[in-house]
């Protein structure tokens, strides 16, 4: 295989890793541009819901004070 043979496929190996690379790439600022969305979805949601006691403990202080 002579020189220019190989280095005319080694171009075009490289363009074809170039091309997934930016599909890839696409995808991954798809991605985070979706997950951007959710996370001002949930500080929205979390601002219309108002505090709220943890259903784990609602009566933490009292207790705490009782358990001796």
């Amino acid at each position: 295989m002579s020189l220019r043979t190989t280095v005319l496929g080694q171009q075009a190996v490289i363009t074809e890793l170039q091309a997934a690379d930016r599909r890839r790439q696409a995808l991954f600022i798809e991605a985070l541009k979706l997950l951007k969305r959710l996370q001002t979805q949930m500080i929205e949601f979390k601002s219309q819901q108002g505090p709220t006691k943890s259903p784990a403990q609602p009566n933490a202080p009292e207790e705490a004070g009782s358990s001796s």
